[in-house]
């Protein structure tokens, strides 16, 4: 769901909103797929974050993220020198289904799952302060903008009042 602010009541995360290609990373034992939201397979187009999910410690999983090109700040450019995966979401983890875990436990499970890992996977990590602070520092920095979740909420694919995405406008 869309809105032209974040939430301001209190029992929601924010997390920056990165410029790329929304990504669905499935591992299963070696085999490593990575899905657009139409079910297209693009893992040729993005070798490191493939090879850097075949080297997460698990048997298997599947990570709900946004690949963008970046530049060395680790801010999301179109083009940029790299690839990455901000990784936001984590629906499966060896064989265990997680989409009806609360928010704040799929974050720390996915957390620990990527502690070790090395670049191109990076954890898309909460913002630890008011939406509107997080909004106008994801604009002052020209980012995308966020996405604000609520806490206790299950992962549902598509839209969800449960997670609210507010772009910045460009000034």
């Amino acid at each position: 769901m869309s809105a032209e602010r974040p939430p301001a009541e209190p029992g929601w995360i924010h997390e920056i909103k990165h410029h790329g290609h929304r990504l669905m990373a499935r591992r299963d034992g070696a085999r490593v797929l990575l899905l657009t939201r139409r079910g297209l397979d693009c893992t040729p187009r993005y070798p490191a974050i493939a090879a850097g999910v075949r080297a997460l410690r698990c048997r298997s999983c599947l990570i709900d993220g946004q690949a963008a090109a970046c530049g060395a700040d680790a801010r999301s450019r179109r083009g940029g020198p790299r690839d990455v995966l901000f990784a936001f979401d984590l629906l499966e983890l060896n064989g265990r289904d997680l989409r009806r875990e609360p928010i704040e436990t799929r974050k720390s499970l996915l957390g620990r799952l990527l502690e070790d890992a090395k670049p191109p996977l990076r954890l898309s990590e909460e913002m630890a302060a008011a939406g509107d602070d997080v909004f106008r520092y994801a604009r002052e920095l020209g980012l995308e903008g966020i996405v604000s979740k609520r806490l206790g909420s299950f992962y549902r694919s598509g839209r969800s009042r449960d997670w609210i995405t507010s772009k910045s406008r460009p000034r």
